[in-house]
């Protein structure tokens, strides 16, 4: 179908200001991805999946400035033993990165991939993000592939002992970054990737990640601070049998976030959480969009986002399971809840099934509400004040979510943060 002619304007306006990076070995995937993006047209409003969200900051030819915002705290998983991979504005940073030997991975630059003969990311770079355009398409993420002037391969053949730690860094109040990262888990392999930080004005990110028999990844997500940030992230990943993923991310702050997920469950018996918190205040606007397939036999997944909005903040969730022929004894749990502190926020929801086999167990369910007052009063009644009341409510709300996190540590870590969060905007 031939696009409307403001949505193909807009598209080529678009295009007509980027410059598409000279990284040969995937030139192939990147002329394709913009291929792609000409066929689809830069999402609007009205397109389906964009109906809740405004994408018309995410898509303009200029980069909406923001501010660059010191939270005054230590950033994100400062206390933790990791290896350290910092982008500053979207383009890395040797000199603030540590060192990128670690036993059991190897790390490249997207840039240092053609340098080196038959590199295992050339053939896997666009390629999950390709395969996650049907049945929906996502044309942030094939501009992403088509764009990205940076990020890195990291393939786990081993157990490192230390987590793989993405820092995203803004500095610029004007930078308009496209990042691409692509991670390969080998069979019995396993790791964990955390990522913090604001990264840009403007960010647009796309991991791929390509789990194989056996292998496990766990993701930890902090979105920065920055309250005049915008952004778009993509994971599209793709689970072999018995494999193993789970992500969770954390958002505090921020205009405008829209977070894609795309998980393939390709192999028998493997597993895939993936979990989100967020905290919003006033002009927050965020957007949980998730599409789950179960293409295999006995295979597991959980979907769980808890918001917590108030003073007019909005949060959005999409998410869908879909159970394809074939795939009985599918295991699929789905759970979005929003926390509104007042009666100017809203949460908007469209929870989906579609499933082609009969012996599955799937369920969804999304509630929206107010504080349970007969807990609050509970609380009140033996002391303790309204407000820390409320604060201790809206943990025990999200808890949930974070329990989604496979390590003790990071779970705390993650809850402390949201207690300082909370006692912060209780002084406002």
């Amino acid at each position: 179908m031939a696009l409307d002619d403001r949505k193909a304007s807009d598209t080529e306006a678009r295009l007509a200001a980027m410059v598409m990076p000279d990284v040969g070995c995937t030139k192939a995937a990147r002329g394709a991805a913009l291929e792609r993006v000409r066929a689809m047209g830069l999402p609007q409003r009205r397109d389906e999946y964009w109906k809740f969200t405004r994408p018309d900051t995410l898509t303009r030819t200029d980069a909406p400035r923001a501010a660059v915002f010191d939270a005054g705290e230590e950033p994100m998983f400062a206390g933790f033993d990791r290896l350290r991979i910092v982008f500053v504005d979207g383009v890395f940073s040797p000199e603030r990165s540590d060192d990128l030997a670690l036993e059991g991975v190897q790390i490249d630059r997207l840039e240092d991939v053609c340098c080196q003969d038959d590199h295992w990311a050339e053939d896997l770079y666009g390629t999950l993000e390709a395969a996650g355009q049907v049945p929906v398409d996502r044309p942030l993420a094939a501009l992403n592939t088509a764009f990205a002037g940076d990020g890195v391969t990291i393939r786990v053949t081993g157990k490192p002992s230390r987590p793989i730690s993405l820092v995203y860094t803004h500095e610029d109040e004007g930078s308009d970054v496209f990042l691409h990262h692509v991670v390969r888990v080998e069979s019995g392999a396993e790791a964990t990737i955390l990522e913090n930080g604001p990264a840009a004005a403007r960010f647009n990110k796309c991991m791929e990640i390509d789990i194989a028999d056996g292998g496990v990844l766990h993701h930890v997500r902090a979105q920065g601070r920055d309250h005049e940030r915008r952004a778009v992230t993509h994971m599209f990943a793709r689970l072999g049998r018995e494999s193993v993923f789970k992500s969770f991310t954390l958002t505090v702050n921020g205009v405008l976030t829209r977070n894609e997920t795309v998980i393939t469950l390709a192999g028998d018996d493997a597993v895939a959480h993936v979990a989100g918190a967020c905290a919003g205040d006033g002009d927050f606007h965020h957007d949980d969009t998730v599409f789950i397939t179960h293409d295999a036999v006995n295979c597991e997944s959980r979907q769980v986002f808890k918001k917590v909005l108030r003073n007019g903040a909005t949060g959005v969730f999409q998410g869908k399971i879909l159970v394809k022929s074939g795939a009985q004894k599918t295991d699929g749990y789905q759970i979005s809840q929003s926390l509104l502190l007042d009666e100017d926020s809203q949460f908007l929801a469209k929870p989906e099934l579609e499933i082609y086999a009969d012996d599955v167990a799937c369920s969804h369910g999304s509630t929206s509400g107010a504080i349970d007052e007969d807990a609050l009063f509970y609380l009140r009644a033996r002391g303790v004040p309204r407000e820390i009341a409320t604060d201790l409510l809206t943990l025990a709300f999200l808890a949930e979510a974070v329990e989604e996190i496979e390590r003790e540590d990071l779970r705390n870590d993650i809850v402390g943060r949201m207690t300082e969060w909370l006692e912060r905007r209780r002084q406002i």
